[in-house]
């Protein structure tokens, strides 16, 4: 089975409020479950919300880079793909 194609990769990581930066490379929608994976991180989650500049989106598109909330600690290079 080949490797799934990734759709972000990590660019920031807020520690203290759990929030990651998403540079998107692929179009990522609330209601997706996502996988997050790095050399020490590997975990699954839906996409519950997104933002861009503090603006609720429900829709990510190519080139665009989105805060979400996530659910454990993530690395800066740590690639974001479809579960």
């Amino acid at each position: 089975m080949a490797e799934a194609k990734p759709i972000g990769k990590i660019t920031h990581f807020f520690e203290k409020i759990n929030v990651a930066v998403i540079e998107v490379s692929s179009k990522m929608k609330v209601g997706d479950t996502i996988r997050i994976k790095g050399i020490t991180t590997d975990f699954e989650q839906p996409v519950e919300s997104m933002q861009i500049e503090h603006e609720q989106i429900k829709e990510a598109k190519k080139g665009q880079a989105i805060g979400m909330k996530v659910a454990g600690k993530v690395r800066e290079g740590d690639l974001v793909y479809l579960a």
